[in-house]
């Protein structure tokens, strides 16, 4: 858990996931699921099975699941997912690819 008054410079690599309730400038990149808590800001792209997002994200997301924007996020990026759910009042700014391959997160054909 990386709190709110926390800011982290430089990229996080896990094999757990992750809720983010500060900043991180720099990408996170994980096995487990990814939560970005309302209020907090990632300036970076993020990887992980299941993303959640209610505060802000400038950078991609790729996701081998589920993502879910919810009504308060700010998004600027592109997403590549498996399954996708925008809540009613999520910003997104970008384009949107589904998975293909059986680990694919990178949205090319395996």
């Amino acid at each position: 858990m990386i709190g709110a008054d926390a800011r982290i410079d430089g990229p996080i690599c896990l094999n757990e996931g992750i809720i983010i309730y500060g900043k991180i400038h720099g990408d996170v990149e994980t096995k487990g699921p990814v939560r970005v808590a309302q209020n907090a800001v990632v300036d970076g792209n993020i990887s992980g099975s299941d993303i959640r997002v209610g505060g802000t994200v400038l950078g991609n997301i790729h996701s081998n699941g589920q993502v879910v924007l919810g009504k308060q996020c700010v998004l600027k990026g592109d997403i590549v997912y498996r399954k996708l759910l925008i809540e009613d009042g999520a910003q997104f700014e970008g384009k949107c690819d589904i998975a293909i391959g059986k680990d694919d997160v990178s949205g090319s054909p395996s």
